[in-house]
């Protein structure tokens, strides 16, 4: 009866020896000579220099913001595009008011001036 699961362990066994391989192999035979810059805490672009729940500027959070929503655009624009002929032009329509509305945000944004770095 175990041997109907044998191509299982078999499986997991390969996958997991393919993730720890690379692992151990880049740690055997790769050079290690830390430094204070290597070891130090790095994080978003500044080291840490106060308390790990220290405020923000808002502008960091409306440019991350705008990243996820252009980047949720073009998850969207994609299999619009290769269904478009299906759709037609209710389907297109569709697609322009969506685009319009975040044309509009970004206008917004960029007039309230969230995407200038002082």
């Amino acid at each position: 009866m175990l041997d109907n699961y044998f191509p299982v362990l078999l499986f997991i066994l390969v996958g997991v020896a393919a993730g720890v391989a690379p692992l151990v192999l880049g740690r055997l035979l790769g050079p290690h000579r830390p430094d204070s810059a290597k070891l130090s805490p790095y994080e978003c672009g500044f080291e840490a220099f106060e308390n790990a729940r220290m405020k923000f500027d808002v502008r960091y959070y409306l440019v991350a913001i705008l990243f996820i929503l252009f980047d949720l655009e073009i998850a969207f624009l994609f299999p619009w595009a290769i269904v478009l002929k299906e759709i037609g032009t209710f389907g297109f329509v569709s697609m322009m008011v969506f685009l319009a509305i975040l044309v509009v945000g970004f206008i917004y944004e960029w007039m309230k001036g969230a995407l200038e770095w002082e």
